[in-house]
């Protein structure tokens, strides 16, 4: 969008997104696709704003391909959409917060390869929406080795990390500490161009470290599950959080009682609502379960805060995380269904 200056295309583009929330699927509409066959479901998406590429698909694709594929060409259609109207003064916040997609798209690519996927089918599951696009994902799905694949990207932003931890995953047959690694890297970059000087980029800091301390909090319960405590969780956690300091969580990794854990917790959290979630909490619950109210809660968050400041980045955040969920929570429901699932499952991982 070519910026005319002034408050105009910060209120068009706030604009747009409520306008595009508004369209979001609701929690009635996934408990009703619950009682629902998987053509059932297909028809209800292809009722949506996802019609246009369930249509182009349907030829080439059915079932829960039809629709995981549909579901992720209308995300990527949806991420270059937002940037043509995003003001020019914004652009560089959204830009580093769509690179989550690059260390999802590689890692996506690395494990897919690695476990003898065929290329077609991780390209179904690839969104092009962060500095690797479409052209760069397909050059890298057609590399033959991990080497290879992490070569061809050695002059991006998460080049320097993947290479230097590629040989410790491949031995250690996980990439999940090299993963760890790329996103310590990202939140450090985001925060970086947060602090740049660039006007707005207050609010922008604010949403990083909120999902820097949700993201903390999940892994401090992962942790917990894997009995996983003290100082060989703090090379993991990621630092500049707002509500807790790493140390601070390293302490908190090492509590036995779960009860003694949440009320650390709640006194840390000067967020009421962060402390509500706490207290659900101390209900021992599955590890997706924790993800999904910490999720939940920082989707409110961030909705309150976009409305706080409706002319700043947090607008556009707000919406492309709830979209975000909405195709994860779709790809749960079609995947639940194909598998054979019961709802009540299903549903513990729906967050709505």
């Amino acid at each position: 969008m070519a910026d005319v200056g002034g408050p105009a295309p910060y209120i068009y583009v706030s604009t747009r997104m409520r306008v595009r929330k508004a369209k979001l699927i609701p929690r009635e509409e996934y408990l009703r696709m619950l009682n629902m066959s998987l053509p059932e479901i297909t028809r209800i998406i292809g009722e949506t704003e996802y019609k246009k590429e369930i249509d182009e698909l349907s030829s080439s694709f059915s079932g829960v391909n039809l629709i995981e594929v549909a579901l992720s060409w209308n995300l990527a259609k949806e991420y270059q959409e937002i940037l043509k109207i995003t003001p020019s003064g914004l652009m560089k916040f959204v830009q580093s917060y769509l690179r989550h997609w690059d260390i999802q798209n590689v890692l996506t690519i690395l494990r897919g390869k690695t476990q003898g996927v065929k290329p077609g089918k991780i390209k179904e599951v690839l969104i092009p929406a962060g500095e690797l696009d479409r052209n760069v994902l397909d050059r890298l799905l057609a590399e033959d080795s991990p080497e290879r694949i992490v070569e061809a990207v050695k002059g991006r932003r998460l080049g320097p990390v993947l290479a230097a931890g590629l040989h410790e995953a491949l031995e250690a047959g996980s990439f999940a500490t090299l993963e760890n690694e790329l996103y310590k890297n990202l939140y450090g970059q985001m925060i970086s161009d947060a602090k740049g000087g660039i006007k707005g980029g207050h609010e922008f800091l604010g949403y990083i470290q909120t999902e820097i301390d949700t993201r903390n909090i999940m892994n401090l319960f992962r942790f917990r599950a894997q009995k996983t405590s003290g100082e060989a969780v703090k090379a993991l956690l990621i630092p500049d959080g707002k509500a807790f300091s790493v140390d601070e969580l390293v302490r908190m990794s090492s509590i036995e009682s779960l009860d003694e854990l949440i009320e650390a917790a709640k006194k840390k959290a000067t967020d009421p609502e962060l402390a509500e979630v706490f207290e659900e909490l101390r209900q021992q619950r599955p590890i997706h379960e924790v993800e999904v109210l910490l999720t939940n809660y920082q989707l409110k968050q961030m909705d309150r805060l976009s409305k706080l400041y409706p002319f700043s980045v947090l607008p556009i955040l707000a919406y492309l995380e709830m979209k975000r969920y909405e195709v994860t929570n779709l790809r749960a429901v079609a995947r639940g269904k194909e598998y054979g699932l019961p709802n009540e499952r299903i549903e513990s991982y729906l967050v709505m």
